[in-house]
């Protein structure tokens, strides 16, 4: 992911902090659950929130538990790295999709749009190449 698409996932979230890590190995970015949460729903003790919505997705089956992954990050309070609950980009739309929160609303609408465009894209091929050619072209300006 360039830097173009973490200023877009900033922007989703209306300038609020996410960290994030590149893993190399993986080729893939990993964010934090907590700043996630911090930054959807009102809660005080965004890790409690995290905490208490982990345990009700488990007992509803929800394999996004499985997903996360302890990485070290800098502390937003003093600085440290700190190991902290993360998860790849498909995991953090996923748990996005999970949180019960008008300031997650939005995404959740951007992502019914992009699921509906695949979705069209799949059953009118050309929409794929026309959407691939317009994105090429914006990027040459």
């Amino acid at each position: 992911m360039d830097n173009n698409k973490l200023d877009t996932i900033t922007n989703l979230f209306e300038g609020k902090e996410i960290r994030s890590i590149w893993n190399s190995e993986k080729e893939e970015y990993f964010f934090s659950v907590v700043d996630v949460i911090s930054a959807l729903t009102d809660s005080n003790i965004p890790r409690n929130y995290w905490s208490d919505l982990k345990r009700k997705l488990k007992n509803e089956g929800s394999q996004l538990h499985e997903n996360i992954v302890q990485l070290k990050m800098k502390s937003q309070k003093d600085g440290k790295n700190y190991l902290t609950d993360a998860l790849d980009t498909k995991g953090i739309l996923r748990l996005i999709e999970s949180i019960p929160s008008p300031n997650a609303e939005p995404f959740k609408t951007w992502l019914a749009q992009m699921g509906k465009e695949r979705i069209d894209e799949v059953f009118d091929p050309e929409l794929a190449v026309n959407r691939a050619v317009d994105y090429y072209r914006s990027k040459r300006i």
